[in-house]
Order: structure tokens, then sequence, then C-alpha cells
């Protein structure tokens, strides 16, 4: 089999170039995907979030190395495995990140990807339900749902941002992202929407793009330094290979990307010489630089009869499925986060470092039911975590998951910011919005307070925002540990590139849905060889007394 490009991996980033490149009839296109198609009921209702990563069915559930920080526990890291990857499986946040993210990338030397780089791709990919403006495009192929909080506890989390002194903001993704303001979601006409059905799906329809689900990849195949093709064990078990006239491109995500490219003897030499494969180029940078958003929660009673604990009931959730059936509205047509506040730790942080999002139901945190009682969470996440960690090969077996450590909290800088956190929600919740409706802390506790008491708590009970990325990462072939330069070029071969979030020098400030469906869309002119969009300048908000002052 030939094509013109083999893209490994039908994810959040490999639907989008599925059909920006078979978009030229003259490109012949195969997609790989691991998983099956993305046809279950269960991946279009929005509220299904926890049943969809319960099940491995969609999902691959890695489980983590020993968090040496965390009293050794082993994180759980979901990872879509079906069309769509991880937009067909994930809690549906939409945030671009802030403006200083894209100039930290440029500045590492990554050229054209600074904000105004940027902001034309954001635009070009996506339909907003707020409408189009200098920031929001209003005629993509994603559709984002902007929410209209109308839960008390929801509308009481942002005026108590508002009575604690944060700024407001209409739009996180837009002018300004500081403060406290609705949340945006990958949902349209109370569905969610992937990837798989704003960028592929459409696409499917022409004859120069071949899709094939259950392709196991087990490595790049070369001719010299040149990606020549790929070789993949198929539904019915037998390796077949195809052959790449032009491009191989690896989109198989933060862990998967890494992972065959160590398969295909690309990588730490002395990594590669330890699991017994044949070196074909040594990239120290293949695996290392893990990024993720830690994420810690509290929970506190509600005094009023308000949260959506009652809506979870047996004979609730069966007439809310119903409603959702017929109407596809109601509770079932939400992720539950309406509201949302991006916020600095303290005094002397330029922009936003920590994410607060509060849920209108509490959950058990080993087994994600509801908790039978009136509550709420809320999620604290650092956004800008400086510990990394590594992606390493288990064994030469492509069907061995590899290892995933990410050494939360191993810099205490994290720390200290996460406690930082946790105090500043207790503080939140203390305003007036809150009076009638906060009840005790009955996770961690009013009873903790030192450092060291959080600590441990935080040892016990930080855990994922599932937002790992960065393994890969851009930079100048003079950067010994950059993997790709800034068109997703690995460094040292030919017709071999990564587009996914693997290749992010450092992760947004946050959710990386978003962002990666934007490095896509940009990397997809790069490889038809089209001129990038024109730049767009667009001024964003900085607090002037960031240096001085927390909010």
């Amino acid at each position: 089999m030939d094509f013109d490009f083999i893209i490994i991996g039908a994810g959040s980033a490999g639907c989008v170039l599925a059909n920006r490149l078979s978009s030229d009839a003259r490109n012949s296109v195969l997609v790989l995907e691991a998983g099956p198609e993305d046809s279950g009921l269960s991946l279009r209702m929005p509220a299904a979030v926890l049943s969809n990563l319960k099940s491995t069915k969609h999902n691959w559930a890695f489980q983590g190395e020993p968090e040496p920080e965390l009293n050794g526990r082993k994180v759980q890291h979901d990872r879509g495995k079906a069309l769509g990857g991880s937009s067909s499986i994930n809690g549906m946040v939409f945030i671009r990140g802030h403006a200083v993210d894209y100039e930290g990338w440029r500045q590492t030397g990554c050229d054209g990807w600074g904000y105004a780089d940027v902001l034309p791709y954001f635009k070009r990919m996506e339909t907003y339900g707020g409408g189009g403006d200098a920031f929001r495009g209003d005629d993509g192929p994603l559709h984002v749902h902007r929410a209209k909080p109308q839960d008390p506890l929801s509308l009481a989390f942002l005026k108590a941002g508002e009575d604690a002194g944060y700024p407001m903001t209409d739009d996180i993704s837009g002018y300004r992202q500081e403060g406290f303001g609705v949340s945006d979601r990958t949902v349209f006409k109370g569905e969610r929407w992937s990837t798989a059905r704003a960028y592929l799906n459409p696409a499917r329809k022409r004859g120069n793009l071949t899709v094939q689900t259950h392709a196991q990849v087990q490595r790049v195949v070369f001719d010299g330094s040149r990606a020549a093709g790929v070789a993949y064990r198929n539904r019915a078990g037998k390796t077949v290979v195809a052959h790449a006239r032009r491009e191989v491109i690896l989109s198989a995500g933060a862990v998967g990307s890494p992972h065959i490219l160590m398969l295909s003897g690309i990588g730490p030499a002395a990594h590669l010489h330890e699991m017994g494969i044949e070196l074909r180029h040594h990239l120290s940078g293949v695996g290392q630089n893990l990024n993720d958003h830690p994420d810690f929660v509290l929970k506190f009673n509600c005094l009023k009869p308000v949260s959506f604990w009652p809506k979870t009931k047996p004979l609730a959730k069966v007439a809310a499925g119903l409603r959702w059936l017929l109407t596809r509205r109601g509770i079932v047509a939400s992720n539950l986060f309406d509201a949302v506040a991006c916020v600095r730790s303290g005094p002397g942080v330029e922009y936003p470092d920590l994410q607060i999002i509060i849920s209108p139901i509490a959950v058990d945190d080993a087994t994600w039911e509801p908790l039978k009682r009136h509550a709420f969470q809320i999620h604290i996440g650092l956004m800008r975590a400086h510990s990394r960690g590594e992606i390493l090969l288990r064994s030469a077996d492509p069907s061995a998951p590899p290892r995933i450590l990410v050494n939360y909290l191993k810099d205490n800088r994290d720390r200290v910011l996460m406690r930082n956190g946790i105090r500043l929600v207790r503080e939140l919740v203390e305003q007036p919005a809150f009076s009638d409706l906060k009840g005790d802390e009955f996770f961690p506790g009013a009873a903790a307070q030192s450092d060291a008491e959080l600590d441990a708590l935080l040892n016990t009970h930080t855990t994922t925002q599932w937002h790992l990325s960065c393994t890969a990462r851009m930079g100048t072939r003079t950067d010994e540990s950059a993997v790709v330069d800034a068109g997703g070029r690995v460094h040292g071969l030919t017709g071999l590139r990564v587009v996914d979030a693997s290749i992010m020098p450092f992760v947004t400030n946050g959710n990386t849905n978003a962002p990666t469906i934007m490095l896509a869309e940009k990397l997809s002119d790069d490889i038809l060889g089209r001129a990038p969009l024109a730049r767009l300048e667009a001024e964003v908000w900085r607090n002037p007394n960031h240096e001085t002052q927390q909010r």
C-alpha cells in the first residue's frame, strides 16, 4: 500500500490533519488508529464523561509508575483510544491558554509560534457559541459552546470571586483570561463535538482518505534516514507495511508519539540499548520534559438542596437520559463545569498559574461515584508546574505500555503553589455569596492548616488533570533536548514529523485540547507548503499591578 501521507493516530491532532491534507485531491492519506470507531452512544453524551473514563474500550488507561512525592502512588493516565482520541472521552473544557504562553514558545526558539501567529488558527478552527470577534471564530469546524450558568453553586462561585476582589472576564480565551468567568466546552446541539465529528467525519467521503481502525503501529519504517512507511498490526493480527511517498506524521499523543519513536530506534541511545532496540538516531529529548497539570480537590457540604446529587439517583438518571435522547437537552447535555477562574497564585506572578473550577456535585475519589448528600467540590489545577517527568519504554514489545513518571511535586515550588491555591479557595468560599450555601469543609477538613498538614494531604490526594504534554518538544537543532523543529520535523531525519501535544515546548496554562487542535491546524499549512495565515496582532489584558498584588 502506497500513500502520500500516513498519519499515526486519529486523535485531536490526527483528525485535523486527515481533513486538511485530504482536502487536496492530489494527496492520498492513510490514517491509522489503534482504537475502534467512535460509535458508542456514551461518547456523544456530555454527562457520560466519568462512564467513558471508567471503561477501557475507548481509553488506554495507562498506569503510571510509583510517584516518589505522592507516597509511591500510581496515577492512572487516561488517554483516548478511538477515533477522536482524547477529544472523544475528555471533559470537553475548552481553554486556549494565555497569550504569554505562546510568546514563551517563540522565545524558546520556536519561530512562528507567538500569539499573533497562533491566534488566526484558533479563529479558523472554531465556531464560537458566543459569536465571533477579534479573538473568536464563527465559521470553523469545531463548535464551542459558551456555558450559561444557572445553578446556585456556579452563580455563587462567580459572585464570590467578585466579592473577593478578583476581576471578572467576559471570555477566558479572549482579551482577558485572568479572573472569574463562564466556561466553554466542545459541545454542539447537546452532543460532544470531538475532532472526529468536527474534522474526520466530513472528510471520510473523500476517495483519497483511508481510515484504518484497530491498527496498532509497531514502528516507523526507514529507507536510510528517510521515513518510508509504517509497520502496523491490523485487526486480524497480521503485520502490514504501508509506504509513504511524502511523509509519516506521528499524531499519537504525548504518550504514544515518543513511545513509537523509541520503538523505531529514535531516542536516548543508552535507553534504547538497554531495551535491546537498534539505534537509528540519537535524540536525548524523546520522552523527556513531560509536563502535566496536577489537580487537588476541596469538598464542602451544601447547606441547601441545590447540588446535582438528586439528579444522579436511578429514576432521575433514567428521566434525564430519556430527555436527552428526545431533545438533546438537560443535565446530560452538560459536562457540569459552567464556571471557572484563572488566577495568579500570588504577587510577582505575571499571568494566571492556577485554574479553579467548581463542580455542583461531589464524588468519591476512588470510584467517582456521586456522594449521597448535597455537596460540591472545587478543583485546583497548577497550570505551570516546575516538575518534569519522563516516558520510557517498558520493553521492546510494541504491545507493552510505556513507563510514565510525571514526578508530581518533585520541585518544591509546586507544593508552595498548590498550598497557596488551597488557601485561596478557602478564602473564596468564605465570601458572602457562599454564606447560605457552604457547609463544613469535609475534605481536606478545616483542621489541616499548616504547611506540613497540607503537604501530607497533597501527597495522598494530588492527581492528574490528564494534560500530559511536551515529550517531543519543539526547539532549534542546536538545542540538544529538542526533538522537532518549529515545523514538527524530527531533527536529523527526513519525511518524519510529530504533530500533537508532545511537541509543545512547555504546557499552556489551561486544558490542552484546544492548543493541540490549533497545532494541527497550523502545521497542516506547513505540510501542504502553504503560507501561514496572516498574523493577528491583538492586545490582551495583563494585570498592571501583578508585581505587588495577587488580584
